[in-house]
């Protein structure tokens, strides 16, 4: 056996090679990945053919230059042998002649062979060098002064390219990364690591701590360096607030996880003291807020203060109706035209909603809820004497906006008020690509606003629909209590209806009676924490399998293949489920329900498989990320309508796309853009909220037991539109029922108490908790003299900004009517 199979043998052990590119066979548009034709000319191996293919990471290869390749053979089941090149270097021309082709080539436009044998005549074959590191090496050659740029751009281009993606390499970037690491820092790449890799893990999505702390190894920087504490208190930070949803946590858990992350990551051990002492340095710099032994990152506790003051701001009495006659006569005059009734509870929802500058409206599945909104909408058209004729408004904005978290949610405001209904973020003009320290939205028209599943809005979201709110306009918020919490920190709705200072209404009447559905009635026992006697019994719109784990993949084939003989669509069919993993979980059971509704009916049938996932044309897919410039967002599903491999580009090399069609607006996705779809046959329950389906199909089994919730089943149930069937465990689904999911830990309700009872915002100066140990010297930083603290309290552009001072500070309560007043 030679040599070259040895190295299948030991995959991990390196090899070299320098040979001069051919060709290059793919360049991706969207990173650095390139696979190269290269002909060899010199090996560390053995290799008996001319010619390899290498494939890795690459910046600007010029074809007919020799490179040298690091890495090693591996032999790839479709196309044999390939050398995966871990790393490069450009080989210079150690030759007049060598060099003089190389500058006399494509890459530099206008130099031929006179100008390059002139160049390497006055400048010998360092040529290169000298030219990189001073520019002026070329005066007095007499060059173009086109000639003399395309020369210096191209080499310093060339070589800082090839340096950076080299450096990338050096740290074990895939081409994904190492793209995005790229286009964030361009020029500046390698030095910004340099300084604190540690930032890579706050700025790249998909860089964790510990990939950051892999570089930070690499670069030499110490286990108890003030950069790596920092990163890892930040770190557990924003994973503690992600996880649970709370807006903050406490000084002693956040201390213990910092160090268990710091130990974990280098197995080394940490003083605890150290981290204290950073967790006092990162509160004066205002990179977390402490205060009162609670822990906040800084965006979260501003978000907090910020939704106080736009909400205070927002509810001002002014401009809205108060002739409560008027109100009345205009309901029944609704109630006559449209052939409705509204009993006294609904007739008192609309009332209040059109008097109120913010009012919220909560109630169970079937309590009438929409009718309200289509409700309001009218009659405030009515007494505004606005058109609810879209076509009516051409130059002016529609006076009436209605919105929701997702689009299918959206959507549904759509179809049952008859009005154009959007996503918040595409109300706003959010794209998804923004900077999390640099968002700018849209400032909204309009006299009235309508948010529905409120639940589901975040604090970071919610902070800016307020901020884009004017104060003339009124706003309805609307939403389900008792369903799931959003999936980013806050709980926005629980908190707002929690205070007392803003008007609301809990519908609890069910209209929809029992003889109609069997599915409300359970989701309001389940809603009070009752296990229903009839939970496991069988009705007309709800059935219940009882079966064990090891069943529920089997149960879930027999119900899918039966709805389907039955005519229900794989659009109509929805299996929800808590958990990815398991032989119950959304995986296993997505690729069950895929075999049925799209299965393989010939070795034509057209496919591709991408991270462990089979796509089919035909195929039911999820959209995982907003992407409002497609008018697609988070929850959106879609259908698989086309698949094509090595499709030419207009620009760059071939590469691979589907086109999924999404309520009639079909969106192209390149091969890096899959990413963001994954099978929708089952889905989780988290993103199936603002979403009904005609028949879902519900697991709930022990497997799942630290998910077993109250407001998970709760809301899986409530996704049902007509057939709801139940399967795995009675005692999984009690548990699920008893188990009343914990309050997260905010402080809106707080702040929403100071600001309305007139307390001043206060500057976010932070002390130190009693739980934090503190040395001499971070006491002596966090305890300012009294001319520092002085000008902590000078308002500044800058102190605004970083969120330091309220501009509005001293103004409660005023208007700009009152200045107007006073002139």
């Amino acid at each position: 056996m030679d040599n070259s199979m040895n190295l299948f043998e030991n995959p991990s052990e390196s090899s070299f090679f320098v040979g001069k590119v051919e060709a290059t066979f793919f360049a991706s548009q969207d990173n650095f990945y390139k696979v190269l034709l290269v002909k060899v000319e010199e090996t560390s191996f053995d290799w008996h053919d001319d010619e390899v293919v290498v494939t890795g990471n690459f910046g600007e290869i010029n074809e007919e230059t020799s490179y040298r390749f690091e890495g090693k053979l591996v032999d790839h089941p479709k196309y044999g042998q390939q050398f995966q090149s871990s790393n490069y270097h450009s080989m210079q021309p150690t030759t007049a002649e060598g060099l003089i082709t190389f500058l006399s080539g494509d890459q530099f436009k206008g130099v031929g062979k006179k100008t390059a044998e002139k160049i390497v005549d006055a400048l010998g074959v360092g040529a290169i060098d000298k030219i990189v590191n001073d520019p002026d090496a070329l005066t007095g050659l007499n060059l173009k002064p086109a000639i003399v740029k395309t020369l210096i751009d191209n080499l310093a281009d060339s070589r800082g390219m090839d340096q950076i993606i080299i450096g990338l390499n050096d740290f074990g970037f895939g081409s994904s990364l190492a793209t995005s690491i790229f286009e964030k820092y361009r020029d500046e790449t390698l030095m910004r690591i340099e300084k604190n890799p540690y930032q890579l893990a706050r700025d790249i999505e998909g860089v964790s701590f510990k990939k950051a702390d892999q570089v930070a190894e690499k670069l030499q920087i110490p286990a108890d360096d003030t950069r790596r504490i920092d990163a890892g208190v930040l770190q557990v930070l924003d994973d503690v607030t992600m996880q649970t949803g709370d807006t903050y946590t406490m000084a002693k858990p956040l201390l213990t996880q910092t160090v268990q992350l710091l130990e974990e990551s280098r197995n080394v051990r940490i003083n605890p003291k150290q981290v204290a002492d950073r967790l006092v340095a990162l509160a004066s710099s205002n990179q977390i807020v402490a205060q009162d032994n609670r822990i906040y990152p800084t965006n979260l506790f501003n978000a907090e203060w910020q939704i106080a003051e736009h909400l205070h701001r927002l509810n001002s009495d002014e401009d809205v109706l108060s002739d409560d006659s008027k109100i009345e006569k205009t309901i029944l005059k609704i109630m006559k035209r449209n052939d409705i009734e509204y009993d006294e509870s609904q007739k008192q929802a609309i009332t209040q909603a059109l008097k109120s500058r913010i009012f919220l409206l909560t109630g169970g599945p079937g309590t009438g809820k929409t009718t309200i909104i289509q409700g309001i909408v009218t009659a405030f058209a009515e007494l505004h004497q606005y058109s609810l004729d879209i076509n009516a408004y051409k130059d002016t904005p529609f006076p009436i906006l209605l919105a929701a978290p997702t689009g299918r949610a959206a959507k549904r405001m759509s179809e049952t008020t008859g009005l154009p209904a959007s996503t918040i973020h595409r109300l706003l003009g959010l794209t998804g690509r923004e900077e999390s320290n640099d968002i700018n939205v849209h400032d909204l028209n309009g006299s009235l606003l309508i948010v529905d599943e409120l639940s589901m809005v975040d604090i970071s979201l919610f902070k800016m629909l307020l901020a884009a709110i004017p104060s003339t306009m009124q706003i309805i918020l609307v939403g389900d209590k008792d369903q799931l919490p959003s999936v980013g920190p806050g709980q926005i709705f629980h908190d707002l209806l929690d205070f007392s200072k803003l008007p609301k209404v809990e519908l609890s009447n069910i209209y929809r009676q029992s003889e109609e559905s069997s599915i409300i009635p359970l989701a309001h026992a389940i809603k009070l924490g009752e296990v229903p006697n009839d939970l496991t019994k069988q009705f007309k719109d709800r059935s219940f399998i009882p079966c064990r784990t090891d069943q529920v993949s089997e149960v879930i084939q027999q119900i899918v293949e039966r709805a389907k003989t039955r005519e229900y669509s794989k659009m109509q069919v929805q299996i929800l489920a808590p958990m990815y993993r398991g032989s119950a979980g959304i995986n296993r059971l997505n690729s069950i329900a895929q075999n049925i509704f799209n299965q393989i009916k010939n070795e034509k049938t057209k496919s591709v498989e991408y991270r462990g996932e089979e796509f089919r044309i035909g195929d039911k897919v999820l959209h995982l990320v907003n992407s409002p410039e497609n008018n697609v967002f988070n929850g959106d599903i879609g259908t698989i309508v086309s698949i094509d491999l090595g499709v030419p580009q207009e620009k760059g090399p071939k590469t691979d796309r589907m086109v999924i069609e999404f309520d009639q607006n079909e969106v192209t996705y390149t091969r890096n853009e899959w990413q963001r779809l994954t099978l929708a046959y089952s889905i989780s329950i988290h993103k199936s909220q603002g979403s009904q389906f005609e028949m879902v199909i519900l697991p709930m089994v022990s497997q799942y037991s630290r998910m077993l919730q109250r407001n998970l089943l709760y809301t899986a149930i409530t996704r049902a539109k007509s057939k709801l069937v139940l399967i795995g465990e009675p005692r999984a689904f009690a548990q699920a029922i008893k188990n009343e999911a914990v309050n997260r830990k905010t402080t809106l309700l707080m702040r929403l108490e100071e600001i309305f009872n007139g307390s001043v915002m206060q500057p976010m100066i932070v002390k130190p908790t009693e739980d934090v140990p503190k040395t001499q010297t971070t006491t002596e930083t966090n305890e300012p003299d009294n001319e520092s603290e002085k000008k902590s309290y000078i308002l500044t552009i800058n102190s605004i900004e970083n969120g330091q001072i309220d501009p509005m500070i001293g103004m409660s309560g005023i208007k700009p009517k009152d200045f107007v007043e006073s002139q």
